[in-house]
């Protein structure tokens, strides 16, 4: 509820404010991730109608080749193109024509679904705003150069600010770009999802300083609301509680609306007992602001990773004879959750009903969940025999029907060291990121959901074991007498240079590898040590080669043809600065002996009976469910290869929803398919030569319609491999248009 007197001051201006002025509103630019910063993927244009949209036929193809996964959902500014490709390279194309305008290339480790485009009112600034290697950057738009008067010498240390050393955080940089706001970015995060990651609090830049405007916590600290939904020094040690998905604004008010992750440990509570907010949580905040006006949780105290991660959807609803400024939010668990915009009140009744409580000693699963009671669910919450995938052998039916019959499962049922829980949907959902869009004027809400069952097991947290056989320690320990004793001291305890004991607990090992054969400050490389010794010796500092360490990349990089103008992005200073990831609670914190964590064994054998996706669509006028139909490629799997991967992977896919009464969708396997609004019907359907697995987008130029799609993955083992068809395409950014009227 709206309880602050400036809050008050909010609403009258809300509720006096002119309808018609947000229905006149069009949406027919795709210059943010999900077409605008309402995230409702909805396009208005004539073009394109139900009667023509079978005429569909390719434009061109933009040609990326080299990448085996391409998440990238392009945007569109007047006649550019940006995109993603060709060797990590961020360009710019004619959106008409597929002809290349810049490259900016090397871009390696930039956010994989996106980009934010923001301009001056007068449109002489104009700015692609990114995250890559866990800074904020930008690139001036019309050149592709980066913009160095941005934030420090061009970019902002995306590790700052987050209750933790930064020298201490791995990762941090959300996978999705964030959203736009007047002037500013505002943020989420990817911090992990183990014990002690950092906080994943939310956080508005300005794009053109880089200078952060606000903070909103989301695990609350001392004084702030919330903070007694946690133990009392919890905000010290508990990560988590992330937007890692979309985030979407209410332009004409000024409200962001965040859908809040788990907080972490995810399967596991015992060091944060409460209710937890503002995990699991939509809350709207002052887009300019960050400071809180209404909140909901949708799952109190978190055991099974159910995020919220699909956009909140912002539409127009009549309901009981009053229009109403709505916002839903569909969950992975695959309930749907409706509210007035501004108060946050439900639209839809919820109750709270009491589940099972849980058999671990010292966690305390809250007795109650909401469960909303009028708008039908809309996929499975157990597995049982009856549900099994008919298309299974004997063999793999009667091991599941064993493996059944000694789990629990069921909604809401807590994890156990003892016993499989097999959750459904699992942590995958359920409606993920990408998977819902709307109509917001007609309070029509489209949703893509995949019946994907997670199974559970909690075990005791070891300590980590970093083995050295005798050789290896001989090996360690004669290089370190030789070459760093005299500096470091015979026990590591440091001497003329400093301590090194753990130190290998604070690089990756590549970078330890940089620093022995190459030097640092003072310390000169020694080049002659071999990889055997450089091993065993980062692991008698304390190091795990395997820990944090995802490989090396080499520093090769042999720019793309094209028009490259720039390359790597701004350079990221290195201070040398290294401490260990957070691994143990802070002294004087009251915490439990004994952690647990899970197996998290997704199955992604299709485990119940087909179809395994979804798209479907609400009446949020009155709650009930439209239409629902099947799409994707599920063919392998009715012909008797329910194997690995056979779930169709919804939560990489997407939706575009047109004024014209049409629902574009891809699904797994390269389909693409243009669905009736109203009653769900195929109007058209194609296969693309490679895997999509990102936001389709739509644009017009000179009043002519175009669909895009980003179609440059490799198929995985459970598809067909389309490319290998006759006439087929390469990979790349396929682009749709109905052929050119003949005179």
């Amino acid at each position: 509820m709206i309880k602050t007197k400036y809050h008050l001051v909010l609403v009258c201006s809300i509720l006096f404010a002119s309808t018609s002025c947000k229905k006149d509103r069009t949406n027919n630019t795709w210059t943010h991730y999900g077409g605008s910063p309402e995230q409702s993927r909805y396009f208005e244009a004539s073009e394109i109608t139900k009667e023509n949209v079978a005429d569909l036929e390719v434009a061109w193809v933009y040609e990326t080749s080299d990448d085996v996964f391409n998440f990238f959902s392009p945007i569109v500014v007047d006649t550019i193109m940006y995109v993603y490709g060709k060797n990590s390279s961020l360009s710019a194309i004619n959106a008409v024509t597929g002809k290349e305008i810049w490259i900016h290339s090397n871009l390696r480790g930039i956010t994989r679904r996106g980009i934010n485009y923001w301009q001056s009112k007068d449109g002489k600034d104009r700015r692609l705003i990114f995250t890559i290697n866990n800074t904020l950057q930008a690139i001036d738009a019309m050149t592709g150069k980066s913009i160095l008067t941005f934030g420090n010498n061009g970019y902002v240390d995306l590790k700052e600010g987050l209750d933790r050393d930064p020298a201490a955080i791995r990762r941090i940089q959300s996978m999705m770009p964030g959203v736009i706001f007047e002037d500013l970015v505002i943020l989420g995060s990817a911090p992990g999802e183990n014990y002690f990651s950092p906080p994943g609090h939310v956080r508005a830049y300005n794009v053109v300083t880089g200078k952060m405007e606000w903070i909103f916590h989301t695990i609350p600290h001392p004084g702030e609301f919330g903070y007694d939904t946690w133990p009392k020094d919890a905000y010290k040690y508990a990560g988590g509680a992330n937007v890692w998905s979309e985030i979407s604004v209410d332009t004409e008010r000024g409200i962001a609306y965040l859908p809040i992750g788990s907080p972490t440990f995810d399967f596991y509570g015992v060091d944060r007992l409460g209710s937890n907010l503002f995990g699991n949580s939509l809350v709207a905040v002052d887009a300019r602001t960050g400071e809180r006006i209404w909140h909901y949780q949708t799952v109190h105290h978190d055991l099974w990773d159910y995020d919220l991660s699909p956009a909140p959807q912002l539409m127009t609803v009549n309901r009981k004879g009053k229009e109403v400024d709505a916002v839903a939010v569909a969950t992975k668990h695959g309930f749907l959750f409706v509210f007035d915009r501004v108060t946050g009140e439900p639209l839809f009744d919820i109750e709270e009903k009491p589940f099972p409580k849980s058999e671990m000693e010292g966690e305390e699963a809250w007795p109650t969940q909401p469960i909303p009671t009028e708008i039908p669910s809309f996929t499975y919450h157990e597995v049982t025999q009856e549900i099994l995938n008919p298309h299974f052998s004997e063999e793999t039916r009667n091991y599941w029907i064993d493996r059944l019959s000694k789990a629990k499962t069921g909604l809401y049922v807590p994890p156990s060291s003892e016993y499989e829980t097999v959750m459904m949907p699992g942590a995958l959902g359920g409606a993920n990121y990408g998977n819902t869009a709307a109509d917001p004027h007609k309070g029509i809400m489209y949703i893509m959901s995949q019946t994907c069952a997670s199974v559970y097991k909690l075990s005791k947290v070891e300590p980590p074991k970093i083995e050295l056989s005798t050789n290896d320690r001989t090996k360690a320990r004669t290089f370190y007498d030789k070459t760093c004793q005299t500096c470091h001291g015979p026990n590591m305890e440091g001497s003329v240079g400093p301590t090194l004991k753990n130190v290998g607990d604070q690089y990756l090992y590549s970078e330890f590898k940089e620093i022995i054969l190459n030097g640092r400050g003072q310390m000169p490389g020694f080049t002659h040590v071999d990889e055997e010794t450089l091993n065993a010796l980062y692991r008698l500092l304390g190091g795990n080669p395997s820990r944090f360490n995802f490989g090396a990349r080499s520093d090769e990089y042999v720019d793309p043809e094209g028009p490259v103008v720039a390359s790597g992005g701004v350079p990221i200073e290195d201070d040398g600065k290294r401490a260990a990831p957070m691994a143990d609670y802070p002294e004087g914190t009251e915490h439990p002996d004994v952690r647990y964590t899970s197996s998290y064994d997704i199955e992604w054998t299709a485990l119940v009976k087909p179809p395994w996706s979804y798209i479907m669509a609400y009446d949020l006028n009155t709650g009930k469910m439209l239409w629902k139909q099947p799409f994707g490629e599920d063919s392998l799997y009715t012909q008797g290869n329910p194997s690995v991967g056979a779930q169709n992977g919804t939560a990489r896919k997407g939706m575009i929803v047109t004024s014209t009464g049409i629902v574009f969708a891809n699904g797994k396997g390269g389909k693409v398919y243009a669905f009736d609004s109203e009653g769900g019907k195929i109007l058209w359907q194609t296969t693309l030569s490679h895997e999509t697995n990102a936001q389709p987008s739509m644009y017009t130029v000179n009043g002519k319609q175009y669909l895009v799609l980003n179609a440059a993955s490799s198929f995985t083992p459970d598809s067909y491999d389309h490319s290998k068809k006759p006439g087929a395409l390469p990979k790349g950014y396929v682009v749709y248009t109905l052929p050119n009227k003949k005179p």
